[in-house]
């Protein structure tokens, strides 16, 4: 999906490539693309005058496609825009850029949140009017892309030990520490950073401090992954299962575009 270039409603916006955002090569991290994803989300909703009446929203997806490597002291260029509503949620593409190179595409399933039942909430109508100015999509439904793999044949089961500073204001682990897991992945497999790649994450109930979660890999090889879509038959696919116990938390999938 092209930016829709010159659109009112594109909110446009840069800021510096630090040192915290990149790993020991100089390239933006998953986890930082993350981060600059909810930020940017944020300095959005403020600048659209609906922060005080839309404040809490949770990610149930996130896809990110990292096309070229973003690196070090670049200024980042983020442009966010709908690109599908519905009462209580939406999708939102951002899409993050460096001057010097560099490209991640990234899209987000996002849910608004009633403060006080924690429950998803219905959107203003002049702030959906105001979203659907930059999509067709007006009837958007949730549909799980991925499948938690299973204990029983997992080729790696290791502990993520969550931390204090993990947790956000929901009291859950914040959506950016998942692709740190991603990221601790990614280290012992530096062909995959050669290459375009697309992680997607999905989350079904939140991790709290305390929980003992543990990360099942598995790796589906080439020609056995058409359910990730028959595109894929000719690729690998890694899952990432996060569990606490026998309860899934999220499910991230990765392989290369």
């Amino acid at each position: 999906m092209p930016v829709p270039d010159g659109h009112p409603d594109v909110f446009d916006i840069e800021w510096p490539l630090r040192v915290a955002d990149v790993d020991r090569e100089g390239r933006l991290k998953f986890d930082a693309a993350t981060r600059h994803i909810q930020d940017i989300g944020t300095d959005q909703l403020r600048e659209m005058g609906y922060e005080d009446t839309h404040p809490l929203w949770i990610v149930r997806r996130t896809m990110i496609d990292m096309i070229e490597p973003i690196v070090f002291k670049d200024i980042l260029r983020l442009r966010r825009w709908c690109s599908g509503t519905s009462n209580r949620w939406c999708e939102m593409r951002v899409r993050i850029e460096g001057r010097k190179g560099g490209l991640v595409e990234s899209e987000a399933f996002w849910i608004n949140i009633n403060r006080e039942t924690q429950g998803p909430a219905r959107i203003a109508d002049d702030f959906i009017e105001g979203l659907r100015r930059t999509t067709s999509e007006g009837r958007l439904r949730w549909k799980a892309y991925l499948t938690a793999g299973s204990r029983e044949d997992a080729e790696r089961i290791r502990d993520f030990p969550v931390r204090v500073s993990d947790i956000d204001i929901f009291d859950h682990m914040n959506n950016s520490v998942y692709w740190s897991v991603v990221e601790d992945y990614l280290n012992s497999h530096p062909d995959l950073m050669r290459v375009p790649l697309r992680v997607t994450i999905e989350h079904d109930l939140p991790v709290a401090l305390g929980d003992k979660l543990e990360i099942l890999q598995h790796t589906h090889p080439a020609g056995s992954t058409e359910k990730f879509g028959a595109e894929l038959s000719d690729r690998s696919v890694t899952t990432l299962t996060y569990a606490v116990g026998d309860e899934v938390k999220a499910v991230a999938a990765i392989f290369p575009l």
